[in-house]
């Protein structure tokens, strides 16, 4: 069994949501955690900063490095890439889950947005893989956990949002094709999927009506599903374990995990499956 007391994280999109509970997830167990993230003065939509999210951490008894960081300049994902190397001395994971979502078919999506998602999730992605992995195949046991889907080709998941399934897949292609590519040295390339939708802050901006809010998140679950199955995915052995796509609750239901009501946002009323999944 692998422990990840003092491996070094760089993770994504941190300051909120998913991202910021797999970082308190791994602070608890000791890992040091360089936040990346655009969000540095409060969003006037959404919740949490990337120093908010350090500060939280570090009440929390772990290391925090907090870094402002675009992913869609290059400049900036290499700046931050080489102040966790200064501050911490090495990347030991690296978790791809910033993420941009819109929800619109072909005619209803400017171009600006498809742009925007593909920058973030696509490119982001690849990007910052690129600019991790010569420290990735220096560490012992190197992770890499994109969160995205498992690849669906069902036609019902791109005729009502073409451009996010695009976008997502293109994800998933960079765990088919990195984890392939970088076996022989040992960086496992998986992804993680939640089962159920999760009650994020993005949720609730792209829900907007307050009625509407309440009545979707009452059929979801808490981000920290999501977090828990990722620390048992870093566990595992990077040689054995990877080019995978996990599904949240598979992963804890295989540690003996039976009862997930504690993660639900309402107890007792029936969750709504995520997308991608039949």
């Amino acid at each position: 069994m692998f422990s990840l007391k003092n491996k070094i994280a760089f993770i994504t999109g941190a300051s909120r949501g998913i991202g910021k509970e797999i970082a308190l997830k791994l602070a608890a167990a000791g890992a040091k955690v360089a936040i990346a993230a655009k969000t540095a003065t409060p969003h006037p939509k959404l919740p949490g900063t990337i120093f908010q999210a350090a500060e939280e951490i570090i009440q929390a008894g772990g290391e925090a490095l907090p870094l402002v960081m675009d992913i869609r300049d290059e400049e900036q994902i290499q700046s931050a890439v080489q102040k966790t190397i200064d501050t911490f001395g090495g990347i030991d994971i690296l978790i791809n889950n910033a993420s941009a979502i819109q929800l619109t078919r072909t005619l209803d999506t400017p171009l600006k947005r498809y742009d925007l998602m593909h920058q973030i999730n696509v490119r982001g992605t690849f990007a910052c893989s690129q600019a991790c992995l010569p420290y990735l195949k220096k560490a012992s046991n190197p992770h890499i956990l994109n969160l995205s889907p498992p690849l669906n080709m069902n036609p019902k998941w791109f005729k009502d949002y073409l451009a996010y399934t695009m976008s997502k897949y293109g994800m998933s292609l960079c765990v088919l094709g990195m984890a392939a590519e970088f076996a022989e040295d040992g960086i496992a390339v998986n992804a993680l999927w939640p089962k159920t939708v999760i009650a994020t802050a993005a949720l609730m901006a792209i829900l907007k009506d307050p009625q509407v809010i309440e009545s979707t998140t009452k059929h979801c679950r808490l981000p920290s599903i999501v977090a828990d199955a990722a620390y048992e995915i870093l566990l595992k052995d990077s040689r054995e374990c990877t080019g995978h796509f996990f599904i949240d609750e598979d992963i804890l239901r295989d540690k003996g995990v039976t009862d997930f009501s504690h993660y639900a946002v309402s107890p007792g009323n029936p969750l709504k499956e995520d997308f991608f999944l039949d």
